[in-house]
């Protein structure tokens, strides 16, 4: 089984659109570290996300963030969450981390890891027959996710050449 840290956003828009047990039939367990659980509670989340995260589901295991480098300029450019992913990832010799945020995509690519975010887990969930491809991209068009409208086209257009969605 694979070893996955999962920063905020992929949860949070996962949640947002009804597809958060897409991350249990993927992975089966989500690690994410309590600033994460944190950023997921906090007053500025919709509501729906904080209630999921009042009462999260046994898959999701929350961990003590870790002593983060402060001193390393790099990671004080990644807001805490993404900071304390990367030190769990590191500390549990992840397999996978979900992280939308480019930058810090970018960090930990550097640092070696496999990296995904919110578009590649849905990728990943049509590819296998869990999801609705095309609704839960109509979802995720009606909340604040930032995409390239490109990226999103190509990801719909490679499902329906396939028979996937559509």
């Amino acid at each position: 089984m694979p070893v996955v840290i999962a920063d905020t956003g992929p949860i949070h828009y996962l949640v947002l659109i009804g597809e958060s047990e897409i991350l249990f039939r993927l992975f089966a367990k989500i690690l994410i570290p309590d600033a994460v659980r944190d950023e997921l509670r906090h007053l500025e989340a919709p509501e729906a996300v904080r209630a999921w995260t009042a009462a999260p589901p046994d898959w999701l295991d929350v961990r003590t963030t870790l002593e983060i480098d402060d001193a390393d300029p790099v990671l004080m450019r990644l807001d805490r969450g993404e900071r304390a992913a990367l030190a769990l990832a590191e500390a549990v010799r992840a397999d996978l981390l979900l992280i939308d945020d480019r930058e810090a995509v970018a960090v930990a690519r550097g640092r070696g890891f496999a990296v995904t975010g919110t578009l590649g887990v849905l990728d990943l969930a049509a590819r296998r027959g869990l999801i609705d491809l095309a609704a839960a991209v109509a979802g995720l068009k009606i909340t604040n996710f930032r995409y390239r409208p490109e990226i999103l086209e190509a990801l719909l257009a490679a499902h329906v050449s396939n028979g996937q969605c559509g």
